[in-house]
């Protein structure tokens, strides 16, 4: 009666375990970025009443006897399965769609986690909920990023300056008239800029050659009063099919020095060969224009956005865009072997050494920006264990009971 008691006893330990895993599973059904877990249980050790017997020529085998002596948690196991992924709308949120969690750094310790809620602290920094930095790489003063550098803390400046760029060059595409009557001009101008950021005009004139057919000639002025520019490569030949065949680089180019804030020449390109919007000739309007130039005035960052990589790019007010981050996440060979620790998980001897890299690479999911992942907790699924240990642990309460009940009779034996 007494190991029926104490077997009786394990389950119900056990099963008041089974409660305590579903009833915390149940209180994180809205926590961002909660796993599940689920108890294993094993019998504990089993007495042996008789041994197993091997068979002989004139009698059979006989099983083993045993008796159980109750059971025991064996572990937790925890879920990893994909939670279901909530529009929040805001920049710095961030959901992973397949394995892999973010690195944060916590007063030191490095944990892991897969709520994505964060937000940029008073110094930039992206932070957590609780003041974890978020790791990745930030990118030099170019926007190059160097993923094979350690991390550090992910740093976002709303209001960040961009330098201001020179133009060195410029792109022009579209038509020239065939049918234009000799002298004919086309204008078109350059809004380029200094190595201040201060717009530069430069004006130019495609004059149709009086003499030889299918020619233009390049000028260009600056400045009001206007300024002649020095150009070199400005006469424009075409072939009876409109094709540009001089200059042969399909290049004009502009002198330098037009200004004191731009000592460099500037290349127009008059487009490749057989790319769509080179320059032509072909009969009816002109429709030449600068389709593009490298310069730009200085900016300050208005918006940032966050890529699949987990890249952070920045918008500038002067319509330019440069990388400013990257967010790290890391996997592991075994995830289940993590330990939770406040929200998070820490490396343990069995979860093996976080694999630290790029997401969508290296088995790594990739991000969704503006999201978060829910909890991946199934209430149908916690509510099914929760009866299962409910009634286990009705049942070896049961047992104590009877169990007891038949001591009673053995006491009441001497009377």
């Amino acid at each position: 009666m007494i190991r029926a008691m104490s077997s009786a006893l394990s389950g119900l330990r056990n099963h008041q375990l089974m409660l305590d895993v579903v009833g915390n599973d149940i209180a994180n059904v809205s926590t961002v970025g909660f796993k599940s877990s689920m108890p294993v249980f094993s019998d504990l050790l089993t007495q042996t009443l008789n041994g197993a017997g091997a068979p002989t020529t004139s009698l059979g085998g006989t099983n083993p006897a045993q008796i159980g002596l109750g059971s025991r948690l064996a572990g937790t196991v925890q879920s990893f399965t994909q939670g279901s992924l909530e529009n929040t709308g805001r920049s710095s949120d961030l959901a992973i769609q397949g394995d892999g969690f973010f690195v944060v750094n916590t007063n030191g310790q490095q944990n892991f986690t897969r709520a994505g809620s964060f937000n940029p602290d008073a110094t930039g920094s992206l932070t957590t909920a609780d003041g974890g930095l978020v790791q990745g790489w930030q990118a030099n003063a170019a926007g190059v990023i160097d993923t094979n550098q350690p991390i550090s803390a992910v740093k976002i400046h709303v209001g960040d300056l961009l330098a201001p760029i020179q133009t060195t060059s410029a792109n022009l595409g579209g038509n020239l008239a065939a049918d234009a009557a000799p002298g004919a001009v086309v204008s078109q101008s350059v809004a380029a800029f200094d190595s201040q950021g201060t717009p530069v005009a430069i004006n130019l004139t495609f004059t149709k050659d009086l003499l030889v057919a299918n020619r233009w000639t390049v000028t260009a002025t600056t400045g009001n009063p206007a300024t002649a520019v020095a150009l070199t490569d400005n006469v424009l030949d075409f072939d009876n099919a409109g094709e540009l065949t001089a200059p042969a680089d399909r290049n004009v180019n502009i002198a330098g020095g037009i200004v004191a804030g731009m000592p460099g020449a500037i290349s127009l390109d008059l487009g490749g060969a057989s790319t769509a919007g080179r320059v032509t000739q072909y009969s009816g309007t002109s429709t030449l224009t600068v389709t593009d130039q490298n310069g730009a005035a200085a900016g300050t960052m208005q918006s940032y956005s966050i890529g699949q990589d987990g890249v952070i790019v920045g918008n500038y007010s002067n319509g330019r865009a440069k990388s400013i981050g990257q967010v790290a996440l890391a996997v592991f060979t075994n995830p289940g072997g993590l330990a939770r620790s406040g929200g998070s998980w820490t490396q343990t001897a069995n979860s093996g050494l976080a694999q630290i890299g790029v997401g969508g690479q290296g088995g790594r999911g990739s991000l969704s920006a503006g999201t978060l992942e829910m909890s991946n907790v199934d209430l149908a699924e916690e509510f099914t264990r929760l009866i299962v240990a409910q009634r286990g642990f009705q049942g070896n309460a049961r047992v104590i009971t009877t169990a007891d009940e038949v001591l009673q009779e053995v006491v009441n034996l001497k009377h």
